[in-house]
């Protein structure tokens, strides 16, 4: 059984495993609010798994450590894992679903663990882990639906009130459940009066749903850039707990994790993958009542694969107003790209590519004329495109929704 004593023995037996990561104070992000965050991107393998793993690892007995372990993952959790294993002599295999950043597969490699490759999302990886392991006798380490797992996410939770004792929220990405589950579980037996929200991302709702219809739902599909929280169905522990010990759940577009993401690299210096960052982009956007409260978010991870980074920051760009892209109709003639040139300069903005293409437009002699540029934000959009259609420019298209 979860008890809060399991949490403070995880707790004493991850001393030598886990970092305790020291909250930050966040400037510049929320100023609605007094931010700090939980930089668990920066604990050891990159991620919070670590501390669930660890301290399950240690709870099993001698007969199961000799049979080996298998896993299932999206990454994170296969590195703590995988670690964990290893610090203890025990022989690992992790089933990754395909879609797993190649950063994270080649990482889970590096502690020492072999990889099995499932096509699909983590629920197929899931599932095969469950057959290999009924097939060769491993013991299974679940990423989230397991108590010693969740009592080893719980510590985060008790280094937080230890650190910030009048914090008034904690904000916690949720995927499976196990990390708002123990941190969820802990606070409300020790502080009952914080209040603790989850953050799911719009397309990969799955305890939200679940919480909201009263019973477990299982998503036919997943997609969202927040890989490592792309979960079809909670589990029934972590149902339960969220049931009973969260305040509320609410949920993050893609648009907004990347904004997050971005917010963080420019604001903070700070890097962090898709499910790291929605706690941080629900506090951006307003998805809780926060005006006025020491808040805590948990950026939960910072495995972004460098080549998924580059297009996030480009996303994150054209949400926030700091890029966009216009399409302007003009007549062929000499003059009109000078004069087009020439709004954008006066008004402050920087222009970064232009493309030039004859098409199917309303005059014979007309053309399509496709300026992306740098802004400061969405009203400085605005200015140059209310200036552009001033001086009697056609625009078609904005902010590359063409």
């Amino acid at each position: 059984m979860l008890s809060l004593d399991k949490v403070f023995n995880a707790q004493i037996i991850l001393k030598d495993i886990v970092r305790e990561t020291a909250l930050v104070r966040a400037y510049g992000i929320a100023p609605e609010c007094e931010l700090y965050l939980k930089p668990e991107n920066l604990q050891i393998t990159g991620s919070f798994k670590v501390r669930g793993a660890g301290y399950k690892m240690a709870m099993l007995s001698k007969e199961e450590k000799e049979r080996g372990v298998i896993a299932c993952s999206a990454g994170n959790h296969a590195q703590g894992v995988a670690l964990a294993a290893s610090k203890n002599g025990i022989k690992s295999l992790i089933c990754l679903p395909d879609s797993a950043p190649i950063s994270k597969v080649e990482a889970t490699k590096g502690y020492g663990a072999d990889v099995c490759l499932v096509e699909g999302c983590y629920d197929d990886a899931y599932n095969m882990a469950l057959k290999l392991k009924e097939e060769k006798g491993y013991t299974f380490i679940h990423p989230f639906d397991d108590e010693n797992v969740i009592a080893g996410q719980g510590t985060i939770a008790l280094e937080i009130i230890s650190a910030l004792d009048d914090v008034d929220a904690i904000i916690v990405p949720i995927g499976g459940g196990g990390l708002i589950s123990g941190i969820a579980y802990t606070v409300k037996q020790i502080r009952p009066s914080i209040k603790v929200y989850g953050v799911q991302v719009a397309g990969a709702p799955s305890m939200y749903n679940s919480i909201k219809e009263n019973k477990i739902e299982c998503l036919k599909s997943v997609q969202t850039i927040a890989d490592g929280i792309a979960v079809k169905q909670p589990g029934v522990n972590t149902f339960n707990l969220v049931n009973e010990y969260v305040d509320d759940i609410a949920l993050v577009s893609d648009d907004e994790v990347a904004s997050a993401i971005l917010a963080l690299i420019e604001k903070q210096k700070m890097i962090a993958e898709g499910a790291g960052a929605t706690a941080v982009a629900a506090v951006m956007f307003d998805k809780f009542n926060l005006k006025g409260k020491k808040v805590v978010s948990i950026v939960s991870g910072g495995n972004i694969d460098v080549t998924s980074l580059s297009r996030v920051i480009s996303r994150g760009l054209m949400k926030s107003g700091r890029s966009t892209s216009l399409l302007i109709e003009l007549i062929d003639k000499p003059g009109q790209l000078q004069d087009v040139s020439r709004i954008i300069a006066s008004c402050g903005g920087n222009v970064t590519g232009v493309h030039h293409e004859r098409g199917n437009t309303e005059s014979v002699n007309g053309c399509y004329l496709r300026i992306d540029m740098e802004t400061r934000d969405y009203a400085h959009v605005q200015l140059i495109t209310d200036s552009l259609k001033a001086e009697g420019f056609k625009l078609i298209g904005q902010g590359g929704l063409f």
